[in-house]
């Protein structure tokens, strides 16, 4: 990165804080309620529906603008699939997305957009979708030949040409970036989301990060927790500086990967991923988290869990909290169903309420 988008980056970041930490009087900010309601602003500032439908009930709608969401789970559990959808739903709903993903490449999380489009988790009707691993063996295959190009790609693979059609419609609202350990740091993610939000000043804007631990912290040899603790404090102060949701993945430390279910203590980093997010989901394997009870009566309904993961709204400061719902996996084509549901079944329980 050159100097002169260094400095760049920093007067954009400099800018945001002088801004956002300026104090103002109430008079002030009457009038600014005024003007948002005159010019349609409030209805701006409405909760963003992740597509998750269940999900979208317990949070009153949504992410909601200026809040921090933090989603943790095992290794393999469905992080980045869940959050990829919940980017593409935003996006095709008419938000402008930024993705930010520190562990794959845009093609790898591209390769999981067309498999999901052509099984379309939130069409009324099952369609014959490709296969994730399918998607892949035709690029490759597409690729080796003669004049290859995507459109030849696509008519050979009808349910392809599906999911092509079918990201036109949003694939200039979700961006896809592939975030450096090195340089992408909370400056630069500053950057980015400022230049989406005042590109598209009339549109919500959204940023997912994958995942939070990755981001990069310069000055100094620190703690773990002393760069958890920077990064999700900046995080937080994007989204309240910006009036935008910020998402983010959160790994789980190593008594979180030990222990029978997964809970909040157990996310990577320290007290402050507790409390200065507003809303923390964690998923947890279905199978892995009901009571013995579940599994001795009903063997065949026990080998079920399997398909179903658990997501727990652990701590919500905008409404319901501890309340577990599951979706159906269909990682098969990188994809949930996205409808859900609460979970009848009784769970482990040694749950920690965080006001």
């Amino acid at each position: 990165m050159s100097v002169e988008m260094a400095n760049s980056i920093s007067r954009v970041a400099s800018q945001i804080a002088r801004e956002s930490h300026r104090p103002r009087p109430v008079a002030m900010l009457l009038s600014e309620l005024d003007q948002s309601l005159r010019d349609g602003g409030v209805a701006a500032r409405r909760p963003q529906a992740t597509g998750f439908s269940a999900l979208d009930q317990v949070l009153s709608g949504g992410l909601k603008p200026g809040e921090l969401t933090l989603i943790g789970g095992g290794q393999g559990i469905g992080k980045t699939t869940m959050t990829l959808q919940m980017a593409r739903n935003l996006a095709a709903s008419g938000a402008h997305v930024l993705y930010v993903c520190y562990e794959h490449e845009e093609q790898y999380l591209l390769n999981r957009l067309l498999s999901l489009e052509s099984y379309d988790p939130i069409g009324p009707e099952f369609e014959n979708g490709v296969r994730l691993r399918d998607v892949v063996t035709h690029i490759d295959r597409a690729g080796a030949r003669q004049n290859a190009s995507l459109r030849a790609l696509i008519d050979e693979v009808p349910a392809l040409a599906r999911s092509a059609e079918r990201m036109a419609r949003y694939a200039e609202r979700l961006l896809l970036h592939r975030g450096s350990a090195t340089y992408t740091d909370l400056t630069i993610l500053a950057a980015e989301l400022v230049s989406l939000r005042d590109g598209h000043p009339a549109t919500p804007c959204v940023l997912f990060v994958d995942y939070l631990q990755k981001v990069p912290v310069y000055g100094g040899s620190l703690s773990e927790t002393d760069r958890v603790t920077r990064v999700v404090e900046g995080l937080k102060d994007l989204a309240l500086s910006l009036g935008v949701p910020v998402v983010a993945i959160v790994a789980a430390d190593s008594d979180g990967l030990r222990a029978p279910r997964l809970r909040i203590h157990h996310l990577r980093g320290g007290s402050a991923i507790l409390y200065e997010a507003d809303l923390i989901l964690i998923l947890n394997e279905k199978h892995r988290i009901v009571t013995r009870q579940n599994l001795t009566f009903n063997p065949h309904q026990a080998q079920s869990f399997h398909s179903w993961i658990v997501c727990s709204v652990e701590k919500n400061r905008g409404g319901r909290q501890l309340v577990d719902l599951e979706f159906r996996k269909r990682f098969e084509y990188a994809c949930f169903d996205s409808d859900g549901r609460p979970v009848a079944e009784v769970l482990i329980d040694d749950r920690i309420q965080v006001e």
